[in-house]
């Protein structure tokens, strides 16, 4: 938590980081950091918009609301009711009103995945998170690999980003297990549908598992570098599924094999290793979003009493 604390972070990696704290149960340091991103307002009133994508800042929404329901603070309040209505309306979108990852370019990027549907989930719009989580997967899926692509062209109506990222599998891995968790208990359809799709990309993402428990950065090309953040993000997709009963526990001993490989790259300083490393995520290195996942996966690994790893 401190190493992630300690790096330079831009919009999205403010947001993971603020929602690693928040499931961490670090609820002042969530509060402070949903606080301090204040500063970064953009001309649409979305605060924490410092670099990346237009909707990035979004995936601070989930940390937002709660600090500003849990403090009632004005500012926190207006912030959080500015940045929902952004995702309701605001943000530039297609015809079917999936929002863009990238207004400019109107791309929808895999990551997209987990930037407004989790916040709307969370803020009580179950509606709309499925539908524009449903846009993102529909754009990006291979039913073949059963992998995610990165990234489509709306303009273009084909893929700009035909690789199959891990982040970008991670990100929707964990997207799907965030609004699954979020529905209203009678949204039994919904939660189905969710969970069969959420199943289909782990299992498409374990068929590609390397023996030490990590994945290929392009999750189906061993020419790609290995990394270690898609094996977090996954182990916290299971680990939060098996425990909210829509997945089977068969899943748990890879998400603990998983987690064993993740903890074996953490160093002295608390730095996860070999993750698609900042500021490109083209090489191995280290990143906010590594630290976070790294935070989430333990946090829900110890949620649904799993015991810790021997060294």
């Amino acid at each position: 938590m401190d190493a992630m604390m300690g790096f330079q972070r831009a919009s999205w990696e403010q947001g993971v980081a603020g929602q690693a704290l928040l499931e961490a149960g670090e609820r002042d340091a969530a509060i402070a950091l949903a606080r301090a991103s204040l500063i970064y307002v953009n001309q649409d009133g979305v605060v924490a918009a410092q670099g990346g994508s237009t909707t990035d800042p979004l995936m601070l929404g989930d940390c937002l609301w709660w600090s500003a329901r849990r403090t009632g603070d004005p500012e926190l309040v207006k912030a959080a009711d500015n940045m929902l209505q952004f995702a309701l309306s605001v943000a530039p979108r297609a015809a079917d009103g999936t929002p863009f990852h990238q207004a400019s370019s109107q791309e929808m990027w895999a990551d997209g995945s987990f930037t407004t549907p989790p916040f709307l989930a969370a803020a009580g719009r179950p509606d709309e998170a499925v539908a524009q989580l449903l846009g993102v997967h529909r754009r990006l899926w291979d039913a073949d690999k059963k992998l995610m692509h990165h990234r489509w062209s709306e303009k273009k109506q084909s893929l700009v980003g035909p690789a199959f990222w891990g982040g970008g599998n991670g990100w929707t891995a964990a997207a799907f297990a965030r609004v699954i968790r979020s529905l209203p208990a009678d949204r039994t359809a919904d939660r189905e549908q969710l969970a069969a799709m959420l199943k289909e990309l782990l299992d498409g993402c374990l068929a590609h598992q390397r023996p030490d428990g990590l994945f290929y950065n392009e999750v189906d090309n061993p020419s790609s570098f290995v990394e270690t953040n898609l094996a977090a993000m996954l182990a916290y997709a299971i680990y939060e599924s098996v425990r909210g009963g829509w997945l089977p526990e068969s899943y748990l001993a890879r998400a603990d094999q998983m987690r064993a490989a993740v903890r074996a790259k953490v160093d002295q300083f608390g730095f996860v290793q070999g993750v698609a490393g900042a500021p490109q995520f083209d090489r191995p290195g280290g990143s906010a979003e590594g630290q976070a996942f790294f935070i989430l996966m333990e946090g829900a690994a110890r949620k649904a009493g799993r015991p810790t790893p021997a060294h």
